[in-house]
């Protein structure tokens, strides 16, 4: 994912800027609802918790110390996980979702066809997500959905990076395992 060039300025002018809060929330946006519509599955619920993350992260700025390229998108991602986490404490989540549900995530326009293939796609991918290890389903979607790098990832999940490395590493093993045999069965 591209970074800001900027992003160090911005959140020094955050305070007394409102254009330089607006860029940033322009720029992750899009991958925040990403990652937590994968995380979550549901149109509504995933709107509602990227809400409170904003908020969160609106509530938390005057906290917040710039440790370098990437500590923001940390600093916000871990956000999101412990609000993804919060949702599901409080929810009795059923996993399956209906097409009607998903989510669309940003994106380019897509005609009626390719929309309805892209939540088939987004149904089938999120059952074979949900069918990992609750912590390899982080790691892929913070990677994958959120566009975080390694290092990123490890600071969110407050992880050693190869360790990160090698779940994700599995994590891909065992979604490629799941798919191939389906593949094979639809031949």
């Amino acid at each position: 994912m591209p970074e800001l060039d900027n992003e160090r300025a911005l959140l020094q002018q955050i305070h007394t800027e409102p254009e330089a809060f607006r860029q940033l929330y322009r720029h992750y946006f899009p991958r925040v609802y990403a990652y937590v519509a994968y995380r979550v599955g549901r149109r509504q619920d995933a709107e509602d918790v990227v809400a409170e993350v904003f908020i969160k992260v609106v509530e938390g700025l005057k906290r917040f110390e710039y440790r370098g390229a990437g500590s923001f998108a940390a600093w916000l991602f871990r956000i999101a996980h412990n609000q993804v986490n919060q949702f599901y404490r409080e929810q009795q989540v059923n996993q399956q979702i209906s097409l009607d549900e998903i989510p669309d995530i940003p994106g380019d326009m897509l005609s009626p066809d390719q929309a309805l293939v892209r939540r088939e796609n987004f149904a089938h991918l999120f059952a074979l997500i949900t069918a990992l290890p609750p912590r390899r389903q982080e790691i892929i979607t913070l990677r994958f959905f959120a566009g975080l790098r390694n290092q990123e990832i490890a600071a969110v999940l407050n992880l050693d990076e190869r360790t990160v490395a090698s779940h994700l590493s599995r994590a891909l093993d065992d979604l490629r395992s799941q798919y191939e045999p389906e593949k094979e069965h639809e031949s």
